[in-house]
């Protein structure tokens, strides 16, 4: 890494919410950012007024605080090379638009929407393909065609225009990409990208190419969709005169067939989200799943997106946000798309699941049982959560891993019953009702063994009597160890389901 001053941004537009693609990009450039003691700037890229979405800035915004992506400079943090929000420079792009105007890099087109719509249509029913390029641009409406003069004067009449870049012809470009390697492109087949709009705000190439620029941005890390843009802004930063900085251009998320590109589709159709956060659309007031609300930690997200393109070089995977930054370099991430598994997504918060403290789950394993109106006041949650987090990949799944704490069993599995409870099987709970009765230190180890003496005296089946016990307590074949469980829930109410069971349950 050279000596130069790291300075990276994350620039979405606020056309909608942002895909986990969007995130991935975003880590990638804080995780290079804090390795290398750099700067991490958000800066909101809102140019395309026909597509911009009310809340969508402010979802962003959100989603990435949730997955603890942290800003140095942003419109909320504030920073010495603001605005940080495109709708509020546009002076400055029409000062650079310009400038590339008169060093003859940029020209004004007056090609109205219909003129050029016929342009496709006739090239398309000749089998072709119509773009404004180096090889018709001279017989086109624009200043290379009529002169600056004419041109010039059309404006002062009112003529609706836009400026496009003046790509130079037959060159051989040569670029080189952190991810990629070397990329080569000849500008004869490059078309004259549209730079600055007719409404008077700057296209994203534009834009992008300046605030990179004044921003002082040392490496643009950004995804694939990009590649293609990457000759244009090569040419931009050379018509100016400046620095290019370095580029890197990272794979795509794909399907998890690993077919195409990773879509909204995709998770309705197979039920996983694919954006960081719930997004309500505010035209129709549909709801798009998001992982926060799904129950995922906000760490195994992060995580689970890190890997997705790029590895360690060794055989961990499972990695906190220090150990990403100490370990992340552009080096290793991949050139191949990387295909996202919805099950591997849920193995990764199960990792940090049985990794959190007990303490941090049961604050929203809480809500979960206000929700219910369960009480729990006299119940160590804490205890129970560690019982049966294993078992879990959410927190809202530990109720289903624990709710016979919280409720005595009204019915019983009717398949475990089948099984599990035989004609001598209520004398055998009334012996065992007995036992726990008459004693008095009812943890967990102390009712284990005297249980097992007993059964063992009376040469009873361990198996027989346990999973008979079991089904009493619980109304199932499942939960984690008996006497941890009976420990919990106490005496009194042990002897109760017991008496419950002996009196319910037929065969």
């Amino acid at each position: 890494m050279s000596e130069k001053k790291i300075r990276v941004r994350f620039a979405p537009s606020p056309t909608g919410p942002l895909h986990i693609g969007g995130v991935r990009t975003a880590l990638y450039n804080y995780l290079f950012a804090r390795k290398h003691g750099g700067t991490m700037i958000l800066r909101i890229e809102d140019t395309d007024e026909a597509r911009f979405v009310e809340g969508a800035k402010e979802y962003i915004i959100d989603a990435l605080k949730w997955c603890g992506i942290e800003f140095d400079e942003s419109i909320e943090k504030g920073g010495n090379y603001g605005p940080y929000i495109q709708s509020q420079r546009q002076d400055i792009y029409r000062k650079y638009a310009d400038i590339l105007v008169e060093s003859g890099n940029a020209y004004y087109a007056f090609d109205t929407t219909e003129e050029l719509s016929k342009l496709r249509s006739d090239a398309e029913f000749n089998k072709e393909t119509f773009t404004y390029s180096s090889a018709n641009r001279g017989s086109l409406n624009n200043s290379e065609n009529i002169g600056v003069e004419a041109a010039k004067k059309l404006i002062d009449d009112g003529a609706t225009y836009v400026l496009r870049f003046k790509t130079p012809v037959n060159e051989e470009l040569i670029m080189q990409d952190i991810v990629r390697g070397e990329v080569k492109v000849n500008t004869s087949t490059l078309d004259d990208k549209v730079i600055f709009k007719s409404s008077g705000m700057p296209t994203y190439h534009l834009a992008n190419i300046v605030d990179d620029h004044l921003m002082e941005i040392s490496h643009v890390i950004r995804g694939e969709e990009w590649l293609p843009s990457m000759p244009l802004h090569i040419m931009l930063y050379r018509a100016f005169g400046w620095d290019a900085p370095e580029f890197a251009h990272l794979p795509l998320l794909l399907k998890p067939t690993g077919n195409g590109k990773l879509s909204k589709r995709d998770g309705d159709k197979l039920g996983f989200p694919v954006f960081p956060t719930e997004w309500i659309n505010p035209q129709s007031g549909d709801k798009s799943m998001g992982y926060r609300e799904e129950g995922y930690f906000p760490d195994a997200f992060i995580n689970m997106l890190a890997l997705l393109g790029w590895n360690a070089g060794t055989e961990q995977e499972v990695f906190s946000m220090q150990e990403l930054i100490s370990n992340f370099s552009l080096e290793r991430v991949n050139k191949s798309g990387a295909r996202f598994d919805p099950d591997k997504a849920k193995w990764f918060n199960h990792q940090y699941m049985i990794s959190k403290s007990d303490d941090v789950i049961a604050v929203e394993f809480k809500k979960i049982l206000d929700s219910k109106r369960v009480d729990y006041s006299n119940l160590p949650l804490e205890k129970i959560i560690s019982l049966v987090k294993e078992r879990a990949n959410f927190t809202k799944d530990i109720w289903e891993q624990s709710y016979f704490f919280f409720e005595r069993p009204t019915e019983y599995d009717a398949k475990t019953v089948k099984k599990r409870w035989k004609e001598d099987t209520p004398i055998t709970m009334i012996g065992l009702k007995e036992i726990l009765f008459n004693i008095d230190d009812f943890t967990s180890e102390n009712t284990e063994s005297i249980v097992k003496a007993w059964i063992e005296k009376k040469e009873l089946s361990m198996g027989k009597i346990m999973n008979a016990f079991r089904l009493s307590i619980v109304g199932a074949g499942k939960g984690p160890h008996m006497f941890d469980i009976i420990s919990i829930i106490g005496k009194e109410e042990t002897i109760m389901r017991l008496d419950n069971a002996i009196n319910i349950i037929k065969r």
